[in-house]
């Protein structure tokens, strides 16, 4: 019953990021981004405060400033920085295909800093996914941009992220979580404005109705990620975490009129396709210990 919970919290927070994203985009194409990303921040320490607020749980508390805690925020800002970037510069289907690699990224890590073992069968797998990534940004080639390099770095923070969060103890709330990644986003937003020389912008009221969505689905999506995390295994959760490719090139393609190549669904499919049998290699080896 648990994983099936986790399962469904994940394919919600996969729609809810997919929606967050198209909202992100929409906004960033007349916000500069460092506003957009200090906004979305604010607005989520703000909503997971209320929540605090209403269930009496403390925001301010000296076990929250532990160096796991602390890890994962750092992993936090690096990795929503590069995302929020890579899907303003670059298509949402490209950004979001790169970002299936993240339970790949998260497996060499458990592997490298959870002593975690891994077979060489599921090094093949994260190897051949990392292929697939190769496909979609295209090094080498004319049809390669720097800015792709920007989802590939966002894999990379967020799966750090992911890893650290299993080290974090049972005892710090997923709201508390939430509400510290958040904050972490605001500082990253103001010196992104500093450091791209822009001038914040007013918004309009269509763009504040937009940023409540981005908040809305950022924050529910944010807590179903942890919420899953915690309470399902994470080889049966984490591959629902691909829905969010799905949901991505549904909405680039409605929304926004992008095309979707052969490089990036090919990509695409092969960092999938290594996923999940990096995750099923790792449920038998787990049955087979048993």
């Amino acid at each position: 019953m648990e994983n099936l919970r986790g399962g469904l919290l994940m394919v919600a927070s996969m729609l809810c990021f997919a929606i967050e994203d198209m909202f992100i985009k929409l906004l960033a194409e007349r916000l500069p981004v460092g506003e957009v990303l200090t906004l979305i921040g604010l607005a989520g320490v703000i909503c997971f405060a209320v929540m605090a607020r209403l269930l009496g749980i403390r925001l301010r508390a000296r076990h929250l400033l532990i160096p796991s805690v602390m890890a994962r925020n750092l992993s936090e800002m690096a990795g929503t920085i590069c995302f929020v970037c890579a899907i303003v510069f670059t298509p949402l289907s490209q950004a979001s295909a790169i970002q299936q690699a993240a339970p790949l990224a998260v497996t060499l890590g458990a592997a490298l800093f959870l002593n975690e073992k891994v077979g060489w069968r599921r090094w093949t797998a994260i190897l051949v996914g990392f292929a697939g990534v190769m496909i979609i940004v295209r090094p080498g080639t004319e049809a390669f941009s720097a800015l792709s390099l920007l989802a590939v770095f966002a894999v990379i923070g967020l799966a750090a992220r992911d890893v650290v969060t299993r080290r974090i103890p049972a005892s710090i709330t997923s709201i508390q979580l939430g509400a510290y990644g958040f904050s972490a986003i605001v500082p990253i937003g103001l010196l992104l404005l500093v450091l791209l020389g822009d001038r914040p912008v007013m918004p309009t009221g269509t763009e504040v109705m937009k940023l409540l969505g981005a908040s809305l689905v950022g924050v529910s999506g944010y807590y179903a990620l942890i919420w899953a995390m915690r309470i399902g295994e994470i080889s049966v959760i984490t591959p629902f975490r691909y829905t969010r490719m799905i949901f991505a090139l549904i909405i680039g393609v409605t929304v926004f009129g992008e095309t979707v190549d052969a490089a990036t669904l090919i990509g695409g499919a092969i960092v999938v396709g290594s996923g999940l049998y990096a995750i099923w290699r790792q449920s038998v080896r787990k049955r087979d210990a048993a």
